[in-house]
């Protein structure tokens, strides 16, 4: 039974370009139509950066309430990362800004560096990011040529791997295990600095967020047959009401 005026959690693989906002307005119009009622309480448990993918939690109705614990969970995340230079916004939404030496770089070298970043680690996170400042958005005064200064803050990192390492290509992918609130490009900057290098990220996706692994989660794009092959129960919006 799928009630989702009573409460329902669901999980996304969040596609590329799109905002964790993109994928709740969708969901909320859906299932607003597919119910045919007015108002619908929808929200997600954190954030996925519009050129990321993966696992993005997404509570209806009563559950909403839940969100702020959902959001405690630990996350996973399989990284790409250039090294050799860096972009204002750590990642791809913004140009190159500089290249630096590589040659000095071995594998070793990386493994050793990347045990350098677990256990609490203290993290400033991207000037082109939601945090924010003097009640505006980071990313909106960045994208604006605005200089950002945002405060480090400590962060848990519970596992770092390296899982590929291409130096010809100046390119590493590792998987990430970490608390709410880590910055995955913020990281990717501080291993090149680290690493006496550049850094950004290229490639994001979200694996996992507590016990919501990325193999479960729905596909947006199909969304409409997944609600329709449902036995939903629907409430009147006086009951909805009072059922809060």
């Amino acid at each position: 039974m799928f009630e989702p005026q009573k409460g329902e959690i669901l999980t996304f693989n969040k596609p590329y370009k799109w905002t964790s906002f993109d994928v709740v307005s969708k969901v909320r119009a859906k299932v607003r139509h597919r119910i045919k009622v007015k108002k619908l309480k929808v929200g997600h448990a954190g954030t996925l950066d519009p050129l990321a993918t993966g696992v993005l939690i997404v509570c209806l109705g009563k559950a909403t309430k839940q969100i702020e614990e959902l959001q405690k969970h630990t996350k996973e995340y399989v990284a790409t990362v250039r090294l050799g230079a860096t972009t204002p916004s750590f990642d791809l939404e913004t140009e190159e800004d500089a290249t630096y030496p590589t040659d000095h770089i071995t594998e070793d070298m990386i493994r050793q560096t990347l045990n350098q970043f677990t256990g609490e680690i203290m993290q400033t996170p991207p000037a082109f990011s939601a945090v924010k400042v003097d009640g505006k958005r980071a990313y909106a005064l960045a994208r604006s040529g605005k200089d950002v200064e945002l405060k480090a803050k400590p962060v848990f990192i519970d596992e770092i791997e390296l899982m590929q390492c291409d130096l010809d290509k100046k390119q590493i992918v590792i998987r990430v295990v970490c608390s709410k609130g880590t910055y995955i490009r913020s990281l990717a900057r501080d291993i090149g600095l680290a690493l006496n290098t550049g850094a950004y990220l290229t490639d994001l996706c979200r694996t996992r967020i507590g016990e919501y692994k990325l193999a479960d989660c729905l596909d947006i794009e199909t969304f409409d047959t997944w609600l329709d092959g449902q036995d939903i129960r629907i409430m009147n919006e006086q009951s909805a009401a009072a059922d809060k």
